[in-house]
């Protein structure tokens, strides 16, 4: 039973090595790329849609609305960053129903990366949306004495999103392969099937984290959210 996908080593030359990490994460990333591609070939504005197309409004809304909830205004803005969240961590703990599949989240340098990217991104729509100087004077808040905590938060919570997701993937891939060993029939298929849940969840869990992480950097709240905002789609914004 292996900890982490990173311990499958595919191939290897000299210090250059292909492990399951790579291999599967660049498998969901060609799966999300090829299926966007192919389900969104020819999408309709009337009535007649396809059942891909109500498929995708149905996910891409369900998305949306929950970033309102948040409290981030025109949602659409944060949809393809949020959304793509949602979607790589989610695809790769669907993945698990194919044998021999090792979900790239539960490798600690993937969910590390992904931890990364929310870094870079809440500075960003910070940015974007209050200046540079607005944004850099909320680390002042409440006082000046207050900056270094609030890197060491920034910083803290970042890793807190990397090891919450690491954990909770390794030790269900864990909790299966024993109970594999000691009863190979019933409980697998009972612990897979809450393992795909369970991984749903915790795409659901970093999603919303992340939008709360960017809400609280564009300094935007659920009070200030207008029926406008709620209304904002990725082909408006």
């Amino acid at each position: 039973m292996h900890l982490s996908p990173d311990q499958i080593v595919f191939w290897q030359y000299g210090f250059f090595r292909i492990n399951a990490t790579i291999v599967f994460t660049w498998a969901v990333m060609a799966v999300l790329t090829v299926g966007s591609s192919l389900v969104t070939r020819r999408l309709a504005r009337g009535l007649q849609r396809s059942h891909w197309q109500n498929l995708i409004e149905i996910v891409v809304t369900g998305i949306e609305k929950q970033i309102a909830e948040v409290g981030l205004r025109q949602p659409g803005r944060y949809l393809g960053f949020l959304g793509t969240l949602f979607l790589f961590v989610a695809t790769a703990s669907l993945g698990t129903i194919i044998p021999g599949y090792e979900p790239p989240t539960g490798s600690l340098s993937t969910t590390v990366a992904l931890a990364l990217c929310v870094l870079v991104a809440v500075p960003f729509f910070g940015i974007k949306e209050q200046g540079i100087g607005g944004y850099l004077k909320s680390w002042l808040e409440p006082t000046f004495i207050m900056l270094p905590f609030n890197v060491i938060s920034e910083v803290s919570r970042t890793l807190a999103l990397a090891v919450r997701l690491f954990g909770n993937m390794m030790s269900g891939t864990m909790i299966i392969g024993i109970l594999l060993t000691i009863t190979p029939f019933i409980f697998p298929l009972v612990m897979t099937v809450l393992g795909l849940l369970t991984g749903m969840v915790q795409a659901y869990i970093f999603t919303v984290l992340a939008a709360v992480y960017i809400a609280a950097a564009t300094g935007t709240g659920a009070r200030h959210l207008t029926p406008q905002d709620t209304r904002d789609t990725p082909w408006t914004a």
